[in-house]
């Protein structure tokens, strides 16, 4: 028993190899529209009473550290003055803190890379992991230069580092 095409063309003698897709289409969709209406009843299809609570949520609000550092390397820890032999044990006690704090450094816009490379190394190897830079927003170009138009702009913005107790925008470095 052979399937073939009720045409009377061809001789009759060969069958169809095609499937067809309608019914198989029809299907699919019927099973598709049942998924999507049981869907959402089976997944709250356990009732539980939750206990209310009326106690407010604790917010703690994570310690930060300003770690301030002048053009001629010198280090302040929130606005005291710290030499640099002292922070690996003072990054070491802040890391075992719940939340741990966040580092903010500002460094000067003169300061060595090679102090700014230290402290951070010395973080990362006390275990802090939250470390962030603090910067003033200007328009300042690439490298320090100042912007089309600003000649003397450069000289000016140096000058201007906020003050120990002034933050500007924050920018964590990962």
């Amino acid at each position: 028993m052979a399937f073939g095409s009720f045409d009377s063309k061809g001789g009759g003698g060969h069958t169809m190899s095609e499937i067809n897709m309608v019914p198989l289409i029809d299907v699919m969709l019927v099973l598709l529209v049942i998924f999507i209406i049981t869907a959402p009843l089976l997944a709250h299809s356990i009732r539980i009473n939750l206990p209310q609570a009326s106690a407010e949520q604790i917010e703690e609000e994570p310690k930060t550290i300003d770690l301030a550092i002048n053009g001629e390397g010198q280090l302040f820890w929130n606005e005291q003055p710290v030499q640099l032999a002292d922070l690996q044990a003072r990054f070491g006690a802040e890391s075992r803190a719940k939340p741990q704090p966040e580092i903010r450094i500002r460094a000067d816009l003169n300061t060595r890379y090679e102090v700014l490379a230290q402290v951070m190394g010395s973080a990362r190897r006390a275990g802090m992991s939250r470390i962030g830079f603090i910067t003033q927003p200007g328009t300042q170009g690439a490298a320090g230069q100042p912007a089309a138009g600003q000649e003397g702009a450069g000289q000016q913005g140096a000058a201007q580092q906020p003050a120990p107790g002034q933050q500007g925008a924050a920018a964590p470095a990962r």
